[in-house]
């Protein structure tokens, strides 16, 4: 079978299933089976495939018309300007979580040195694209998850900052008492409603604990913002990401525990995303 009749036919498959990314995930999950770019595969329709990979793709294609994110079938996700990977115990990076490292990288731009620390730091989306662009910076990462630490130092030696991140499978309560310049997060926030109304790719697959964040979707935030009121330096900064309608409770909170609120900002679809805090 011809490349070109193979990516028809995923197409048709996973547009009956209600994927509205057909044509992209079916060239991604082919270019995963023949070990090719893209553009390979744009460049050479005629090219046939044999039979081994042509049985491998069905599969995947088949998994991916049920929902299965095409992440979790290639095993990695691009984000900031590297690519993770993943797997389904850890929370795949989304772009719109792309602007606590464009943040922090702003706020910090003239700073040489600098100690940090990310609760829940999951794949290492987000510490490992910092440390990356600021080559001596050095964090630490806890994750409740022992499946996350395992996925974020494989991605930390494989992109070369191993060296300069400390990984700790624990709950943020259970920290050493220390003090930070910057603390980031990106906490659970899905309210115990909203999670039956996320997309199937999501609820089905991704996993609850980096999702759920009580009845309120604030619970995890809470505890994320009263623990770091202690761990963070006078003038330190807190950099959270946030749920769309969260903003105003979450401002609330910060007050609370002594942190003044910088500014909040929106993502790409207008949607409150990140407040930038810092500790008084």
């Amino acid at each position: 079978m011809k490349i070109e009749i193979a990516i028809k036919k995923a197409c048709q498959e996973l547009k009956k299933n209600k994927i509205t990314s057909a044509l992209l995930d079916s060239e991604i999950l082919l270019s995963k089976v023949i070990n090719k770019d893209r553009k390979f595969i744009l460049l050479n329709f005629d090219r046939k495939l044999n039979q081994k990979d042509q049985d491998i793709f069905k599969n995947l294609i088949l998994e991916r018309s049920k929902g299965k994110p095409v992440a979790y079938l290639t095993g990695l996700k691009s984000f900031w300007n590297y690519n993770f990977k993943v797997n389904e115990k850890v929370l795949i990076p989304r772009p719109e979580t792309e602007i606590i490292v464009e943040q922090v990288l702003k706020i910090y731009k003239n700073k040489d040195n600098l100690n940090f620390l990310e609760i829940g730091v999951g794949s290492g989306c987000i510490s490992l694209s910092i440390l990356k662009e600021k080559k001596s910076f050095l964090a630490t990462g806890v994750d409740l998850s022992k499946d996350c630490i395992k996925i974020c130092r494989y991605n930390a030696n494989k992109l070369g900052v191993s060296n300069r991140i400390k990984l700790l499978k624990s709950d943020v309560d259970n920290l050493i008492f220390r003090k930070y310049d910057l603390i980031i997060a990106n906490p659970p926030y899905i309210k115990k409603l909203d999670l039956s109304k996320l997309d199937r790719d999501v609820k089905n697959y991704e996993p609850k604990l980096a999702l759920y964040g009580g009845l309120e979707g604030l619970s995890v935030i809470r505890k994320v913002i009263k623990k770091s009121s202690e761990l963070i330096k006078k003038c330190g900064k807190l950099v959270l990401e946030i749920g769309y309608d969260q903003r105003e409770p979450v401002k609330k909170m910060l007050n609370e525990n002594n942190f003044y609120v910088n500014e909040s900002l929106k993502d790409l679809a207008k949607n409150d995303r990140c407040i930038i805090s810092t500790k008084k």
